[in-house]
């Protein structure tokens, strides 16, 4: 079942409510408080930071209309790979969940690892992730993966780098 994108008079309908100031560009607190997580808490900051970097295509820290056009699409895809993978409806990711939905996106992962993405994304101290720290958890493990493949030049999943380079990755990541 395909979903029809939202009208730009929608889109702009809503940008003008979000960009309280009226600067014509959303903030990164404008953006928080416009987003919900499905917790009645505000959207994670690290992810707010994280998808303002992604579409701020002219670098000013803000996002403006054509910008949060891409946005809008960008979070709307995330809540509908979110509420398939939320396989009990509870609003929030569990590690089996979480498990099942990297497992889909081609992850192959120890048991470990995603008890160690629970706590490194769980806010709420439940055992569970919610909306936007899913989305945040797993644009996180895309970059990584992706940084990582640069170096893994046979595709076999290892990699051997010198200290130096290993900085240069991590420092490099837009994240």
């Amino acid at each position: 079942m395909s979903q029809n994108p939202p009208s730009d008079a929608f889109l702009r309908e809503i940008f003008q409510k979000v960009d309280t100031d009226r600067s014509g560009s959303i903030s990164s607190n404008e953006l928080q408080a416009a987003l919900s997580n499905g917790t009645w808490s505000p959207f994670n900051p690290e992810t707010i930071r994280m998808m303002i970097g992604m579409f701020d295509r002219d670098e000013s820290s803000t996002i403006d209309f054509q910008e949060f056009r891409l946005l809008w699409k960008y979070v709307s895809d995330w809540e509908r790979c979110f509420k398939q993978f939320d396989l009990d409806g509870s609003g929030a990711i569990d590690k089996h969940e979480l498990k099942t939905a990297l497992s889909s996106f081609g992850y192959r992962l120890s048991d470990n690892f995603y008890d160690l993405l629970i706590k490194r994304f769980d806010r709420t101290g439940r055992g569970n992730v919610a909306f936007d720290d899913f989305i945040q958890a797993c644009v996180s493990i895309q970059t990584l993966t992706n940084a990582f493949r640069h170096f893994d030049r046979q595709q076999i999943g290892q990699i051997t780098i010198g200290y130096e380079d290993f900085l240069t990755l991590v420092f490099s990541l837009r994240m």
